[in-house]
Parts: structure tokens; C-alpha cells; sequence
């Protein structure tokens, strides 16, 4: 077996890096956000509970790594807040994600699937790419919904918001978009208490 304790560490510090990345979404019944582990954590969960309880016919393997790398350009990009008002902000965050993953590349060069997940990831070809980055539109809603709707609540966010930058990503997977339509119409008949009263 090859050892390399070297690389190993340089993992650690990457993902102790990817936990500093901060999210805009708190973390439920409590004052901090959630950071990028333990969303992908999250999300990765999610994704495996899905596949099983639907027996979908995706490759669960791929669909878990798929989830834990999805965000991992972040740890040199930074999470952009889906609603930002900060103009550069929007407009660079592809080429921030393509020059992290050329930077991820370059320090952890043998790592090979790492790199082609993450492009392969950004290219959506397969159906476990679109699954993931559907699920990954909704998996914020759910978090929120089971936080009684403090976020959007805080930040301004309409059930209108919601479909308008959401509904055309989520309907990339079929599979999601099932969730995505039950869940507007949970959040349409629970609205005043999740948004608060619009006048």
C-alpha cells in the first residue's frame, strides 16, 4: 500500500477550510449560519435517503461523492448568496469556482477523481450531476421550512423569490422537481407564518 500522510493532511486542511465557509442559511434553533460540511453533509443524507426510499435507478456512489464535492470550489470561491445585491459579486462567481478548481488541481494534483468529479459536476451531463444540483436548490427550503422560516424571514425572501431563481434549476431532475412543486404549495398554504405578513 502506498503511504502518503503528506497528502492525507493536506485533506484535513482543506476540509477544515471548507468548514470555515460560511452560509447564508441558519442553522436550525440556533444564532450561526451553517457552513459548507455540514451542508453537503446534509445534502448527501438526503440524496441517499431519496435514492432508497424511490429506488431510483442512479448510482448512489456517484450521487454521495457528487454531494460532498459539489461546493468544495468554495473553499477559494466562497459561497455567493443566491439573492445578492452585490453585482460583482454575481457576475464573477464562475470564473472565482473555475479558478478554485484550477487551484484545488494544482495542490492536490493526485487526486485525480476529485478534479474530474468536480468538472463532470459542473458540466451535468449524467442524471447523478442533475440530481444533486436539484436537490441542492431545495435542500435550503427544507432546512428553513424546519426552522419555522427564521432566514427568509430575516432576509426579505418571498415564496415568489423562491420559484422565480429556483423552479427551471430544480426542473434539470425530474426526480426533484416532484419535491420542489409539493413543497411550494406546503410553503403557498403555510405562508404568513413562514414569510411573515407582506403589506
Amino acid at each position: 500500500m502506498k503511504q502518503n500522510l503528506g497528502g492525507i493532511l493536506n485533506i484535513v486542511r482543506l476540509l477544515n477550510q471548507f468548514r470555515l465557509v460560511e452560509r447564508s442559511v441558519r442553522v436550525n434553533n440556533a444564532e450561526r449560519f451553517e457552513n459548507d460540511v455540514e451542508h453537503s453533509y446534509n445534502l448527501a443524507f438526503l440524496a441517499w435517503y431519496i435514492i432508497a426510499d424511490n429506488k431510483l435507478d442512479l448510482d448512489r456512489d456517484l450521487v454521495l461523492k457528487y454531494s460532498l464535492i459539489h461546493d468544495l470550489v468554495e473553499v477559494y470561491a466562497g459561497d455567493t448568496y443566491l439573492f445578492t445585491t452585490n453585482e460583482e459579486e454575481r457576475s464573477t462567481k464562475v470564473q472565482r469556482e473555475t479558478d478554485a478548481a484550477l487551484r484545488l488541481k494544482q495542490e492536490i494534483p493526485e487526486f485525480a477523481e476529485l478534479h474530474e468529479l468536480i468538472k463532470r459536476y459542473e458540466e451535468r451531463e449524467d442524471k447523478e450531476s442533475r440530481f444533486v444540483y436539484a436537490l441542492d436548490k431545495i435542500q435550503p427550503m427544507l432546512n428553513i421550512y424546519t426552522d419555522n422560516g427564521r432566514t427568509w424571514k430575516e432576509k426579505g425572501v418571498t415564496v415568489d423569490m423562491l420559484i422565480e431563481y429556483k423552479k427551471e434549476k430544480v426542473a434539470i431532475s425530474p426526480e426533484i422537481e416532484m419535491y420542489f412543486n409539493e413543497l411550494i404549495e406546503l410553503l403557498r398554504d403555510e405562508e404568513e407564518r413562514l414569510f411573515g405578513s407582506r403589506k
